[in-house]
């Protein structure tokens, strides 16, 4: 499990295809702490260490998760959010993150806003009934709270530390980010879909 605290932004050191899915190699400040089966999430996507070098860990991408994620959009040199699993006696910050990608969403427009900055992204119509106002969002991994949702599309605000902490700073209009949904909320539906159905 994982907060949506993003700890470092690491970098694509190499990427290889290989049958059944991609191999990435990261630069990560605390890779050299890792031990092979740890869980890392990469831009939201859960991956487990299969190898470590001195100051990198490489990690399998299944098919699967590069056809949901935008992982399998990667290039050598991208930054990537990292996140090691929480800790059992760690402090729980932000809101619990899988690293079960739902899908991916764009970015419609990126406003400046009281310090802030504000992300508009399209709503992937499977995940309209998730995303709420002021409910829990990962964005490529980050933690955030949802500040507008509209049938199509929904909004964040970045705050400044997280802007200059993460791969926000990056995001534009177009770029393509990977989306969890509140685990909470899709318990709440399943159950609601059963009871309702």
């Amino acid at each position: 499990m994982f907060t949506g605290i993003i700890e470092t932004v690491g970098r694509v050191a190499a990427l290889e295809d290989r049958a059944g899915g991609r191999l990435l190699r990261i630069e990560a400040g605390f890779a050299d702490a890792l031990a092979i089966g740890q869980s890392v999430a990469v831009s939201g996507a859960c991956l487990t260490v299969t190898a470590t070098h001195q100051g990198a860990f490489e990690a399998n991408a299944v098919q699967e998760t590069l056809r949901k994620t935008n992982l399998g959009r990667l290039v050598r040199g991208a930054p990537v959010n990292l996140e090691r699993a929480m800790p059992a006696n760690g402090r729980f910050e932000g809101h619990i993150v899988q690293g079960h990608v739902d899908g991916t969403c764009r970015v419609l427009k990126a406003t400046p806003s009281q310090g802030d900055r504000l992300y508009t992204c399209d709503t992937p119509p499977e995940l309209q009934h998730y995303v709420v106002r002021k409910g829990s969002i990962a964005l490529d991994g980050i933690s955030l709270t949802v500040a507008r949702a509209d049938p199509s599309s929904f909004a964040v605000a970045i705050i400044p530390h997280t802007y200059a902490h993460t791969t926000a700073r990056a995001w534009q209009e177009g770029t393509v980010l990977n989306v969890e949904c509140d685990i909470l909320g899709k318990y709440v539906a399943r159950y609601l879909a059963a009871r309702i159905g």
